[in-house]
């Protein structure tokens, strides 16, 4: 099992095996180089045992409190305040940890033993676990849990359902049947065979408690913000920065130049179309902050790259930037070990375009249903697809088709791709008796345990922040990240910054059509106002291109090929959606894509 994880953590291993007990660890040393930081860690009296990934950034001061109390540390690494916070504290020493983590920790003074698993409160680092039988297994990545030869290779058709139309797989589940996620903000205690999972943290937006002006909320943010980047750069080793453009990667690139007086290596992907492109404004960012500024070109997509991040990914998840960010992760590794990134603030600071399209929806509905879906829906439909990412028709074609699905997928439906017409044409008959079709039934979950009362927007924010972002763009950035054992960091996703953004009023976040208001204003005069106005581009792969392309003949034999598509899916409609997207008529990528990837993914996890 560990050794599937050598990837991770290239530096050490180790191992300690309790009475009815194993811990194993793979390390990548970041703090604390030493003999003194491998793990298992454990306590003075060798009775209790910890391992950790990820980063705590506030150990020191958590440090020279536990010492004040009496503790003695064998080591200079921020993991080790985990076990000692722990002995001061018991579970409630969880909310005292400021950072990205996902441990394992296992107290042998309690009665027949008992295990701890906790995940950060955001979802940062994944953990996984596998429970039948009274068993327990647990990884930081399901590769390892299937090493064991106890653990069968089940297809989770539910899963395959909701990944299909979310193109990522929902909390707790996983595309293996019996293996799930832990869910950000949670903990599970295993004892006496046993398992019980807990939240211990959750997004509250407090609505009414601010009694801060708009300015005065700025200059608080602007002080957080800064905090948050300089407590990121806690480190023994190079460490740089992933530069988009945007105004989130940006912000930390500024923000960092602050407090690094030295060289700064920045790194960004670029194509030749401009439209998937943000080159332009990297290079702004980084003449202004004056850095080592260095630029990846991406012309093609190789079978290969595609599957070994789905390797690396586990499951299926269909985010069109998952091979740019191998690709460069792998670039940037060569030179440092840790670089810092600016996810988060479109899922806290409403920055995504549907966030706008939610907004306009309200205008949209004062239409009479069959207007807007027989008259508006139809006539849009027949709009050919255009070549550039967005553009005005490519906007209205993805606005309507959201506008029409089911209204209890509130704003997630903006980012829903299996039509109520789409599901029916393409499953099988037998694929329809395994699952639940209703694709909003976990959202509607969410959404009820919000606490934003009639804040429209804060209540997106939840659903994007608490559902989406975890097991997708999270899940993305560490494993591609660490397939390259390069470490990535989020300040922007500071626990603290994330609780001040949320008790902010939404419509300082989404000012009529401007996204991220707020953000903007506390970033003038730290960036150039061209960065600072600007739009969301991101960079992700012109997969739709690629399709039609130089992968045609690839999608068309892996599709057809495919035993878990052929099995679950109408291989006719399928094809026509090929001939479809092929000819231009239609822009199919989201699902041909999202079906290519069961393809490999089945392909690597079950022949």
């Amino acid at each position: 099992m560990a050794g599937q994880l050598a990837h991770r953590g290239p530096d050490q291993d180790g191992f300690y095996a309790g009475e009815g007990m194993t811990l194993a660890h793979r390390r990548l040393s970041i703090i604390d180089l030493s003999e003194n930081g491998r793990q298992p860690m454990f306590n003075e009296e060798k009775t209790i045992s910890l391992v950790v990934n990820g980063e705590i950034y506030n150990f020191r001061e958590l440090r020279a409190d536990l010492e004040e109390r009496g503790h003695r540390f064998a080591s200079n690494s921020d993991s080790e305040v985990i076990l000692h916070a722990y002995e001061e504290w018991g579970l409630d020493s969880i909310s005292r940890l400021r950072g990205m983590f996902a441990y394992a920790l296992y107290d042998e003074r309690e009665r027949a033993g008992k295990l701890l698993l906790v995940r950060d409160r955001i979802g940062i680092k994944p953990l996984y676990y596998y429970y039948k039988d009274g068993r327990l297994l647990f990884a930081s990545e399901i590769k390892a849990i299937l090493q064991d030869p106890q653990v069968e290779r089940r297809l989770n058709h539910q899963a395959l359902y909701d990944y299909l139309g979310f193109e990522f797989v929902p909390a707790p589940e996983t595309m293996f049947q019996d293996i799930y996620k832990l869910p950000a903000g949670h903990h599970l205690v295993f004892q006496d065979q046993q398992i019980r999972v807990q939240q211990y943290w959750d997004l509250k937006f407090h609505p009414g408690r601010l009694k801060l002006t708009f300015a005065e909320a700025v200059e608080r943010q602007k002080e957080l913000l800064d905090e948050a980047v300089k407590s990121h750069l806690v480190s023994d080793v190079p460490l740089g920065v992933f530069l988009s453009g945007g105004l989130d990667s940006s912000c930390i690139v500024a923000l960092m130049r602050r407090h690094i007086t030295g060289p700064l290596k920045t790194f960004t992907i670029g194509y030749r179309d401009k439209t998937f492109s943000e080159l332009e404004y990297a290079e702004i960012v980084a003449r202004h902050c004056e850095t080592e500024h260095q630029v990846l070109m991406i012309d093609d997509l190789k079978q290969e790259y595609v599957e070994k991040t789905l390797w690396h990914l586990d499951e299926p998840m269909t985010d069109l930037s998952t091979v740019p960010l191998y690709l460069l992760c792998k670039q940037a590794r060569e030179q440092v070990t840790v670089c810092l990134s600016g996810e988060g603030a479109d899922e806290s600071y409403a920055g995504y375009d549907r966030f706008k399209a939610s907004r306009l929806n309200n205008w949209f509905r004062l239409m009479p249903g069959p207007v807007r879906k027989e008259v508006i829906g139809r006539l849009v439909a027949m709009l050919p697809d255009q070549a550039q990412k967005k553009g005005a028709v490519n906007m209205l074609k993805r606005f309507v088709e959201g506008a029409n699905l089911d209204p209890a997928g509130a704003h997630l439906r903006w980012q829903y791709f299996l039509t109520n017409s789409l599901a029916k044409h393409l499953f099988s008959g037998n694929f329809t008796e395994h699952i639940t079709q209703d694709p909003f039934r976990r959202v509607r979950e969410y959404d009820a345990r919000c606490d934003a009362g009639n804040d429209r927007v804060n209540r997106e924010i939840y659903l994007d922040m608490r559902f989406m972002m975890p097991d997708s763009v999270l899940m993305k950035v560490d494993r591609m990240s660490m397939a390259s054992a390069l470490e990535i960091r989020v300040p922007l996703l500071d626990h603290v910054l994330v609780e001040f953004i949320a008790s902010l009023p939404g419509d300082w976040k989404l000012k009529g059509m401007t996204t991220k208001y707020v953000f903007r204003e506390a970033l003038k005069g730290l960036l150039p106002d061209s960065v600072v106005h600007r739009g969301k581009q991101g960079y992700s792969l012109p997969v739709k291109h690629l399709l039609r392309g130089e992968l045609k003949g690839y999608m068309v034999t892996l599709l057809n090929d495919s035993a878990v598509i052929r099995e679950n899916m109408d291989i006719r409609y399928v094809n026509r959606l090929i001939e479809e997207h092929c000819s231009m008529k239609q822009n199919h990528n989201h699902v041909l894509w999202a079906l290519m990837n069961v393809a490999i993914w089945h392909n690597r996890f079950f022949s």
